[in-house]
């Protein structure tokens, strides 16, 4: 009866070990962790103008396509300021126009300058030739001599005068300076009314929203987020002593707590450079006496390969998963 009893105990103390055993080499090939967390892409919606909200065409919770009108703001300044860069860049066309013709006049002053000297000339070298003959006094050679120098000097003025009409006009048509100052000013005030209109810059749902008609809101002012319903993965925080079997791309069972019997497949992206505890806001400080060693776990990086069609089962950020990872392909090679 004896030798029974020692026998049934050392059954089952070897098929607890076994079990053991197993238990353990099954964690080794297939490590997981329940510190996982479902995230998606956070879109922070902030308008690129102020103004005053006049329509909220979301809620909380609800589900917004790509170029879906979110909120609109009055367009009220905004369609006056477009107004007066209009009026800003037709001056400025004027302007440049008018800087123009000073141009045309400045030229015809020259030309007209120019003539003028040839004639003072012509009466100075017939002048000249008199006064050597001794036909006209020195008071008539005189007298021409300085009609010469005058109109020399109109020549001289007129030139300057036309390099500084030149200097004022620039490049001429759309390449003037004034006038692509205008166009942009314009530009940005056509775009600034676009802007009054703030659209969902991608599909996903609307959190955190409490936005009403009336309110003041300034360009940049974080309002409210988007989650965009694309791209989702996992980020699973694996001990250390699981991280020399994981691979990229090995294959990732994960179930969703929220929704049990569910079980998505996913793939490893990537594995964390540092551990958790290193980018904490306080880390941990070992150099000390009463150092007591605990497995630090890094964070994997785990892109999802199928997602929930039911729109019962909506994926939420944050949600708590278990992820398992396949690695028993490292045996096989």
């Amino acid at each position: 009866m004896k030798n029974i009893k020692l026998i049934g105990l050392a059954v089952v103390a070897l098929a607890a070990g076994i079990g053991l055993y197993g238990w353990w080499e099954n964690g080794k090939i297939y490590p997981s962790t329940d510190d996982a967390y479902l995230q998606a892409n956070l879109l922070t919606i902030t308008p690129q103008v102020g103004g005053r909200v006049t329509d909220v065409a979301v809620t909380e919770n609800s589900h917004v396509a790509e170029g879906d009108v979110l909120f609109t703001l009055d367009p009220a300044s905004l369609q006056a300021a477009v107004d007066i860069a209009q009026a800003q860049f037709d001056l400025a066309t004027q302007n440049a126009g008018a800087a123009g013709s000073n141009v045309a006049a400045a030229q015809a002053q020259v030309a007209q300058a120019a003539a003028a000297l040839n004639a003072a000339q012509t009466e100075f070298d017939r002048t000249e030739r008199l006064f050597n003959l001794g036909d006209v006094a020195q008071a008539a050679l005189d007298q021409a001599t300085t009609a010469r120098e005058k109109a020399a000097a109109a020549v001289t003025a007129a030139n300057a005068a036309l390099t500084a009409a030149r200097d004022q006009l620039g490049a001429t048509g759309a390449q003037n300076a004034g006038v692509r100052v205008a166009l942009g000013q314009l530009t940005l005030a056509q775009l600034n009314l676009e802007h009054a209109k703030v659209t969902a810059p991608a599909s996903g749902w609307i959190a955190n929203i409490s936005m009403r008609p009336g309110q003041i809101v300034a360009a940049g002012q974080p309002l409210f987020s988007l989650v965009e319903d694309g791209v989702w993965w996992v980020d699973g925080n694996f001990k250390e002593t699981n991280i020399h079997r994981i691979r990229p791309g090995q294959p990732v069972s994960i179930s969703i707590d929220m929704y049990p019997g569910t079980t998505l497949t996913g793939t490893v992206d990537s594995i964390g450079a540092g551990s958790g505890a290193v980018f904490s806001l306080l880390p941990a400080e070992n150099a000390t006496g009463n150092w007591v060693k605990v497995t630090q776990r890094f964070p994997i990086r785990i892109a999802l390969q199928s997602v929930p069609t039911d729109p019962a089962m909506q994926l939420r950020v944050g949600a708590s998963v278990v992820a398992t990872v396949d690695t028993s392909g490292l045996d096989a090679q």
